[in-house]
């Protein structure tokens, strides 16, 4: 992917000289990995997953936070200690990696800003906060094991860049296109929260069963997943940003954290209730439906009925 050269986000903070000492685990929302995370999460025993469950339903409520997408690794008040590292100096490869968020942050932005235009609306950026191992966010200390994340609370997508690593090595989701489609698909979430899809969305937890709740999540998920790909068809007409591979590089990120790839991986069989963020087809099939659109009337997850999605 050719990204070097471009206008980069001034909405990008760089927390990776800082950590947070003490205060336990917090509340996090997850994004392309929620999937995976839920299932790495079932494997606790039954008292730590009903501990874990109650902390994340009263913290989803407190914090406006989709619970379907929200994990905890222990309650925690959020009132650990932020300490600076005075010798940190981000090496080469660091240093580049910031520039690539920035530009890929500045690269939504425009694009972003473009769409909402044509639409008659306006286009609100959100901010991103880059760090490594641990951050405070409102609600609570994101942890880096958690994977990039947005908060519709505050508006802001956190990420540390190590999770890039660990798709590559662990799910061979490699390449910088395959961490384009991350962020595009948290900044999708950012989207959605822009045209007030996830307040309704959230709105129902409480009022119908888990099961359709389920749905009504992997219904967001997709359409965060088809909102990247809106965006992948727009930055390539606007940039030509694309080399050859670089659809391939998402496809191979969007089977990697399909629910049914993530169930069998974990647990040798697939429950299709327990679905999230949906099948590995279904997110390869609505990423590659707005590459090819381009347009946001194409993208209505929530109007099909949800075996034809």
């Amino acid at each position: 992917m050719r990204w070097k050269g471009r206008k980069q986000s001034s909405n990008v903070e760089d927390r990776r000289g800082t950590t947070v000492r003490g205060g336990g685990g917090g509340p996090v929302a997850g994004g392309a990995i929620g999937s995976l995370l839920f299932a790495l999460f079932r494997r606790g025993s039954g008292k730590t997953k009903l501990i874990l469950i109650v902390g994340v339903i009263a913290a989803c409520f407190f914090f406006d936070i989709n619970p379907i997408r929200l994990f905890m690794s222990t309650p925690s008040s959020g009132s650990g200690q932020v300490v600076s590292n005075k010798n940190y100096k981000p090496s080469a490869k660091d240093a580049e990696m910031f520039e690539y968020l920035k530009t890929l942050k500045g690269d939504n932005e425009i694009i972003w800003a473009k769409i909402f235009t044509s639409e008659g609306r306006q286009y609100r950026p959100a901010k991103m906060v880059v760090y490594r191992g641990r951050t405070k966010t409102p609600g609570g200390i994101a942890d880096a094991k958690m994977g990039p994340f947005y908060m519709p609370a505050n508006e802001t997508i956190y990420i540390d860049p190590s999770f890039f690593q660990e798709l590559e090595q662990r799910f061979k989701a490699k390449g910088d296109f395959a961490q384009a489609y991350v962020i595009a698909h948290e900044v999708g979430h950012h989207i959605q929260k822009l045209l007030g899809l996830t307040t309704k969305v959230h709105s129902q937890q409480g009022r119908i069963s888990k099961s359709e709740y389920n749905k009504l999540s992997v219904r967001l998920e997709l359409q965060a997943d088809f909102l990247a790909g809106v965006f992948a068809h727009h930055a390539q007409e606007k940039f030509n940003f694309l080399e050859n591979g670089d659809i391939e590089e998402a496809m191979r990120c969007a089977e990697a954290i399909g629910d049914d790839r993530i169930q069998k991986h974990t647990h040798g069989h697939v429950q299709p209730d327990l679905f999230t963020h949906g099948t590995s087809a279904q997110r390869k099939r609505w990423f590659m439906k707005g590459y090819q659109s381009g347009r946001l009337a194409d993208g209505d997850t929530f109007s099909i009925p949800y075996g034809d999605l």
